[in-house]
């Protein structure tokens, strides 16, 4: 391993839907240590039948994650990247400010803005430009929905408005911007076809740049830190899920993905995409990777409809774990009958034990008990029918990649899961492997690491391979 010359820390802020982390990397005796800096919830408010995002809160937040990290980095900070959720966005005014607290992709409103949207531009023909699923939550939808009084201001997704506001130039980064449904599928820049045919204006959209760009310094009340002195902001992969991806230490070619968390993508990564019509008629999507590459897979409801459940439980003053349930469902007989885990109603918040009962009645099933007492049962419900789930997006992607795929990286906190890992083993015939819960932030540090290397390209942005070699490197039980 190669020390860098450089030996200041870096942080990458992973923005979750459930909880955001601020992560610090350390040199340690030569070696990269990943300690968690700061951690705080996070979950969208409801206000006049709006669902939004507390960004005031987030900000705060991030901020005192940041000046923790300068606390416990007294040799100063090199770089900062940020990653997160993808589709949500911020509406900016020029100077940057934001105009409102975002909508969070659950609110409702997209059910209503999809189908006009495809009045302009039909959903075959989105389809054919971009390569992406078609699914109510893309950013497109909501930028369809926005309010008349903001639609002529600039917008920013989530973690890009974030490096942005610490003074980093506006852009979107790549990975993120292709969750747009905005994007063409052969030039990887925004599509003039569909701005048009939407009457969309393409100028309120920053520029694309690749994973590992350079935004510039650090500026503001934070650079006055003497830890944060010329320290540096980078776009690593913005998207998530393809920082997760970028995160896993796999070799070879046989091998496929599940992003268990909130949601669970499902699929592989593949060097080309692939947009033909057996890969539309099944709605996978081809979004960007690191390295030029595509994480092709398709979108699964996910431990979601689990912390749904609890929610409800709550209620009742129940104070059931995660792994309590994954402990107890594991006792309990299989389910008399599965549940179809990407129903729509399912994909709505509140009220998810009497959703799934309602489903388990059209389907000549007998309601279960709700109460908080019966969660064992739910819970078994929820990872039996997520594995058949993943079983069949598994041999999909088998058959629309034409790959041979061996075994599958769980990444996310469902790679802790042990239960849910053996029903998706056995629903799949593919070896599971458990890879780092926080992968999201191993691929973040391993594209920073690239950049700051100087293994970028301009077009394609960092290394691949080099991000795989700091992927290897930082995969270690310290993280």
């Amino acid at each position: 391993m190669t020390v860098p010359v450089d030996t200041r820390a870096l942080i990458a802020v992973d923005l979750g839907a459930q909880s955001c982390r601020i992560s610090l990397l350390q040199w340690q005796s030569g070696q990269p240590v990943i300690t968690l800096a700061y951690r705080f919830a996070n979950a969208p408010y409801r206000k006049n039948g709006e669902l939004r995002w507390d960004l005031s809160s987030m900000s705060r937040n991030l901020d005192e994650g940041l000046r923790k990290c300068a606390e416990l980095a007294p040799e100063g900070v090199r770089s900062i990247a940020v990653d997160g959720w993808a589709v949500d966005y911020v509406r900016i005014n020029q100077k940057g400010e934001a105009l409102a607290d975002p909508y969070c992709y659950r609110d409702e409103r997209t059910q209503r803005s999809q189908d006009v949207v495809h009045s302009k531009c039909s959903a075959e023909q989105m389809r054919r430009i971009t390569g992406i699923q078609i699914v109510p939550l893309n950013t497109i939808y909501q930028l369809e929905a926005d309010k008349p009084e903001v639609r002529d201001a600039k917008w920013l997704n989530l973690p890009e408005y974030f490096l942005a506001r610490w003074g980093g130039e506006a852009v979107s980064e790549r990975t993120n911007a292709t969750h747009t449904q905005l994007v063409d599928l052969k030039t990887q820049q925004w599509s003039a076809e569909i701005f048009a045919a939407t009457g969309m204006d393409i100028a309120l959209a920053t520029k694309i740049v690749p994973p590992g760009t350079d935004l510039g310094v650090l500026r503001g009340e934070l650079a006055e830190l003497p830890a944060f002195r010329e320290t540096r902001l980078i776009a690593p992969a913005c998207h998530d899920t393809a920082s997760a991806i970028a995160g896993i230490p796999a070799d070879g070619e046989n091998w496929a993905y599940i992003s268990s968390g909130t949601w669970s993508l499902v699929g592989t990564l593949l060097n080309a995409p692939q947009n033909n019509a057996a890969t539309a008629k099944e709605n996978f999507t081809n979004l960007g990777a690191v390295g030029g590459k595509t994480c092709f897979h398709k979108s699964v409801n996910g431990l979601w409809l689990l912390h749904q459940c609890m929610e409800s439980w709550a209620v009742e003053d129940a104070r059931w774990t995660v792994p309590e349930l994954v402990s107890e469902a594991a006792k309990t007989a299989c389910p008399d009958g599965l549940i179809d885990v990407d129903e729509p109603d399912l994909l709505l918040p509140d009220q998810m034990p009497e959703r799934m009962n309602r489903q388990r009645i059209e389907r000549g099933l007998k309601p279960l008990d709700t109460s908080a007492a019966n969660a064992p049962i739910f819970a078994s419900l929820i990872f039996h029918s997520l594995a058949e789930r993943y079983g069949k997006v598994l041999k999909l992607t088998q058959e629309l990649s034409e790959k041979q795929i061996s075994r599958i990286y769980i990444v996310g906190g469902g790679s802790l899961n042990k239960f849910l890992n053996s029903l998706t083993a056995a629903a799949s015939g593919l070896e599971v492997i458990p890879a780092a819960a926080e992968s999201s932030t191993a691929g973040n540090f391993a594209v920073q690491l690239a950049a700051l290397e100087g293994s970028v390209n301009s077009i394609i942005g960092a290394d691949y391979d080099t991000v795989m070699r700091w992927a290897r490197i930082l995969q270690t039980p310290k993280l």
